[in-house]
C-alpha cells in the first residue's frame, strides 16, 4: 500500500475511491485513502450508508474532496438533483448518531452466514475463496461444464434461485457465479439445498 501511495503522490494522479464497503470488512479492517495526508488534494472519496447501515432504499451518500473539487462536484449535483429527501437525511443522522455499532453487529452475522454458505458450496464440490469483506461469494462452477450464464439461467429456471453470472464482471469472471449472503440464514440454507440438487443433477448427467 505504501508503494502505491508513493507512486500516486509522486505523479499527482487522481484517486477516486469508492469506500461503500469500508465498514463491512473482517479481520484487519479497512485502510482508507483518506488516511494519507499526501493524497488530500488529489482524492475524491465516495461513501454512503446503504451497506454499513443497510439503508439501500434511503439513497443517502456523500463525497469527500478538496474545496476546489467539491465546488465543481456541487455544480454537477445541482444540475442533476436538488437534495436527498428530508426523511432520508433525518434517518441518516439517527443512524450515525445512535447506531454506530450496527456495522460491527451486522458483520458478525455476515461472517456466520459466509461460513455456512462456504461449507455448503464445498460440500457440493465447488471451489470458493474466503472473502475478507462485503457479503458476496464468488465460487467456481467450472467443474459443471457450464458457462457462468448457462449455470445462472438454468439454476433460476429449475430451482428458482438467482445468482449473478461471473461474466457480468468482465471476461475474468467467467467460470464463476456471485452469491450474496445478505439474507436470512433460513433462506440461504434453502437456496443451498436447491443449488445442491441442481449441481447433483448436473453431475449425474455428466457421469451417465
Amino acid at each position: 500500500m505504501d508503494g502505491l501511495i508513493a507512486v500516486l503522490s509522486k505523479h499527482k494522479l487522481w484517486v477516486v475511491s469508492d469506500e461503500i464497503y469500508s465498514e463491512n470488512t473482517y479481520g484487519d479492517g479497512h485502510i482508507s485513502f483518506a488516511s494519507y495526508p499526501e493524497l488530500r488534494e488529489q482524492l475524491i472519496l465516495i461513501h454512503g450508508l446503504s451497506k454499513s447501515h443497510a439503508m439501500t432504499g434511503w439513497r443517502i451518500g456523500f463525497t469527500l474532496g478538496s474545496k476546489e473539487v467539491m465546488e465543481q462536484i456541487l455544480k454537477v449535483h445541482l444540475s442533476s438533483t436538488i437534495c436527498a429527501s428530508l426523511p432520508s437525511q433525518y434517518a441518516a443522522i439517527e443512524a450515525l448518531d445512535h447506531c454506530r455499532n450496527a456495522p460491527a453487529e451486522m458483520n458478525k452475522q455476515y461472517i456466520e452466514r459466509r461460513n455456512a454458505v462456504m461449507d455448503r458450496l464445498r460440500q457440493m464440490g465447488l471451489d470458493v475463496e474466503q472473502p475478507d469483506g462485503a457479503f458476496y461469494l464468488f465460487p467456481s462452477i467450472q467443474k459443471t461444464g457450464l458457462t457462468s450464464y448457462e449455470f445462472a439461467e438454468q439454476l433460476l429456471d429449475r430451482q428458482h434461485v438467482a445468482v449473478v453470472p461471473g461474466s457480468s464482471f468482465t471476461s475474468y469472471g467467467e467460470g464463476h457465479i456471485r452469491i450474496s449472503y445478505a439474507n436470512s440464514m433460513d433462506n440461504l440454507m434453502e437456496a443451498m439445498d436447491r443449488m445442491e440438487a441442481f449441481v447433483r443433477e448436473l453431475t449425474a448427467v455428466e457421469t451417465i
